[in-house]
């Protein structure tokens, strides 16, 4: 016999061993359920179609994040109280198109009322020396990657914020990027990202665009250095009206200021839901889910180029009189 014997067993053995390392979507509703899915789940469709289920929700509850990776990258997880928590994309479980998944307190020790708010995978961080964060009112931080590096299973303070605001985004930077914000209302402002210096995980940030009455933030994206020509802004409205504007539209302001106008904000289009940083070459599909759970994923070419003060072309059309866009991703 040619079968060797050996007394120890595996000395190094993980589960990534017997996970393959391939594409997955993972999808997080309002409500805080978290499931994966295979990539090619959803077909593409042209614009102004009705799109498929989903995913199953109860009434209330709308999908609010939707993200690529594959099985091994770690996961970041942001919350509304602007703490962080680090995650293996296999732990979350896989489920069907329609299924509702489970909730994401059963893998991150969550307080009452908070929410995750940002999720993105590491593997969006070649070439990033930061992060940067954006609350619902406008205040922003800049904090150096390598301070997440280590986030213990109880996670970690990712910034300090008054009570009445929340943590809504993190994005990660280079250092020498363009930041832009883009509020409800159809406000938009661009700035340099030197505008913001970098601070310790427990600082409460500087002021980032300055918002009239209620209106809040609804979006922001980074633009690479010298990259302003080449990138388009995508914004995509309540009524599912959207359209993509050239960046070099908006002219550059220093951090604080109200911005310009960056949609024709009306009752037919509703006020603005997401906006999103693509480029002209962008080969991703757009991927909307509104309020009832109905989702439609187009190529991002069949929204049209307008210019900054309009209304936009229509995305998608809801199977209910009273559906609205809930959530916005890009494929």
């Amino acid at each position: 016999r040619r079968t060797q014997i050996v007394k120890h067993g595996v000395k190094e053995f993980s589960i990534e061993d017997v996970i393959p390392d391939i594409s997955t979507v993972v999808m997080i509703t309002k409500a805080g359920y978290i499931k994966r899915l295979p990539p090619d789940t959803f077909r593409t469709q042209k614009r102004g179609g009705k799109g498929v289920s989903g995913l199953t929700t109860k009434e209330e509850d709308v999908v609010e994040q939707v993200f690529t990776t594959t099985t091994h990258k770690d996961l970041l997880f942001f919350t509304t109280r602007g703490r962080v928590f680090k995650l293996k994309a296999y732990d979350v479980p896989e489920a069907s198109r329609t299924a509702k998944g489970q909730a994401i307190v059963n893998f991150l020790q969550l307080a009452p009322g908070e929410v995750v708010s940002a999720a993105f995978s590491m593997s969006d961080m070649e070439g990033k020396k930061f992060l940067l964060m954006v609350t619902g009112l406008g205040t922003m931080k800049k904090v150096e990657l390598d301070q997440f590096e280590n986030v213990r299973h109880s996670g970690l303070i990712a910034i300090k914020l008054n009570d009445n605001d929340s943590l809504q985004w993190v994005w990660p930077t280079s250092g020498k990027d363009e930041v832009m914000l883009v509020s409800g209302a159809g406000q938009a402002i661009r700035f340099k990202e030197t505008d913001i210096r970098p601070m310790g995980r427990t600082a409460a940030g500087v002021r980032g665009m300055r918002l009239k009455g209620s209106d809040k933030i609804v979006g922001m994206g980074v633009v690479g250095a010298g990259q302003a020509k080449t990138i388009e802004l995508l914004v995509v409205m309540k009524n599912g009206y959207g359209k993509r504007s050239e960046v070099a539209e908006y002219k550059i302001q220093r951090r604080g200021g109200s911005g310009v106008k960056t949609a024709n904000i009306t009752k037919k289009t509703g006020g603005i839901v997401s906006a999103h940083i693509v480029s002209e070459k962008d080969e991703r599909d757009l991927f909307v889910v509104t309020e009832a759970g109905q989702v439609l994923r187009a190529t991002l070419k069949s929204v049209s180029v307008l210019g900054r003060a309009t209304q936009g072309v229509r995305v998608m059309r809801f199977k209910k009189e009273d559906d609205t866009v809930a959530s916005v991703a890009l494929i």
